[in-house]
């Protein structure tokens, strides 16, 4: 046997266990042994001369002398007893708690080794062990729903990076060997994808500030009829052009503050109206409006575009995800404005959530922010 294998079993839960109670044992049998051998015996001899015998006769003397090895004698039959007895209930007690800690090494093993479909099962030894399995499990589903996050992350991204990239190859070799010519068309053509790269890589570099709690925010106090009113100025040419109708209710939005920093809550609400533009067909319609409820205020971003089934409601905030009515119809879109948006609203002490009847019957984002209440003078 290995040194380490050794130091393992010297380190282990039964030897430890087993020593902690035959501390106590032997703390216990020393005990009595004193009392046994200090206080007993005085009180035995007061007891027998109260019982008529004569001091220091023979026969007293034997008696006391069998009470004293009897005593002794009781007490190394206990100890033995309460040592076997100790070994029994740490072999039982030992048993019941390697499966499950046997259970749970294998399986943090495997995670550690990549495979994070590793669980465990109830292991029937106790509430607290039964509790300590389903941390681990939720632990690891967790863990592995972060994993597969990363690795369709990556893959998106390698798609988001794939078109602009084959584009300026093929144009860059075209205007090497001469195929192409510099015109205002290949002018245009790479200063899109250029830009668009440039704005993939700004989405990116937004979304992981904002997650990792590194967004800067320059607050500020502004009119909540003021940022719906900028939101819809910024807008309104794009959706003239699309021929989808933009509507602001910026007269009956409530009179409330915010403390908001006003160009990341433009950036949210340019988020919003861009994709209800998106998923908007000609002759649509798209609404801009507020209300106020219990210290907050809840701006809203409704169109009568194409809606969402019940499936894509809890990935439209997920990082490179489109419906396929967008993915078909506009491509310059990062696919990170919605998770930028969250991201902003959270930083805001806020939220943005998304609901939808169902497909074709259009959806309503709402940001739900807390409202500023100005101190008495």
């Amino acid at each position: 046997m290995s040194t380490d294998r050794q130091t393992s079993l010297g380190r282990g839960l039964a030897p430890r266990l087993m020593l902690a109670q035959v501390l106590v044992l032997g703390a216990s049998v020393l005990t009595a042994s004193l009392v046994a051998a200090f206080v007993g015996p005085p009180l035995f001899h007061q007891h027998m001369l109260e019982a008529g015998h004569v001091p220091n006769s023979p026969e007293l003397a034997h008696i006391e002398e069998a009470y004293r090895d009897s005593a002794f004698v009781s007490l190394g039959v206990a100890l033995a007893f309460a040592l076997v007895c100790a070994a029994a209930v740490t072999w039982y007690v030992t048993r019941r708690l390697q499966a499950p800690l046997g259970a749970l090494a294998k399986a943090a093993r495997e995670v550690s080794r990549g495979h994070l479909g590793a669980r465990v099962g109830d292991f029937g030894s106790g509430v607290e062990f039964d509790e300590l399995g389903r941390a681990f499990n939720l632990m690891a589903s967790q863990l592995e729903q972060t994993e597969d996050t990363r690795r369709r992350l990556l893959s998106d991204l390698a798609h988001e990076l794939r078109t602009p990239i084959a584009t300026l190859t093929v144009y860059c070799e075209g205007l090497r060997d001469g195929v192409t010519t510099w015109s205002s068309d290949t002018e245009r053509v790479m200063t899109e994808q250029t830009e668009r790269l440039a704005r993939l890589a700004a989405d990116l570099d937004d979304v992981s500030r904002a997650e990792e709690g590194r967004l800067g925010l320059e607050r500020s106090v502004r009119p909540v009829r003021d940022l719906l009113w900028s939101a819809f100025q910024a807008k309104r040419e794009a959706f003239a052009r699309r021929g989808v109708e933009l509507l602001a209710d910026v007269d009956d939005a409530p009179d409330v503050d915010v403390d908001v920093d006003p160009r990341r809550l433009g950036q949210v609400l340019d988020n919003l109206l861009a994709n209800a533009l998106r998923h908007s067909h000609a002759g649509g319609t798209v609404r801009l409006s507020a209300r106020s409820s219990d210290g907050t205020v809840e701006i809203s971003v409704a169109d009568t575009g194409d809606g969402m089934s019940a499936d894509q409601l809890p990935h439209v905030f997920e990082r490179f995800y489109r419906g396929d009515t967008a993915r078909d119809r506009d491509r310059a879109g990062s696919g990170l404005g919605l998770t930028i948006s969250r991201a902003i609203a959270d930083a805001h002490q806020g939220s943005l959530e998304a609901d939808s009847p169902g497909p074709g019957r259009g959806s309503t984002f709402t940001l739900t922010l807390p409202t500023f209440t100005r101190l008495p003078h």
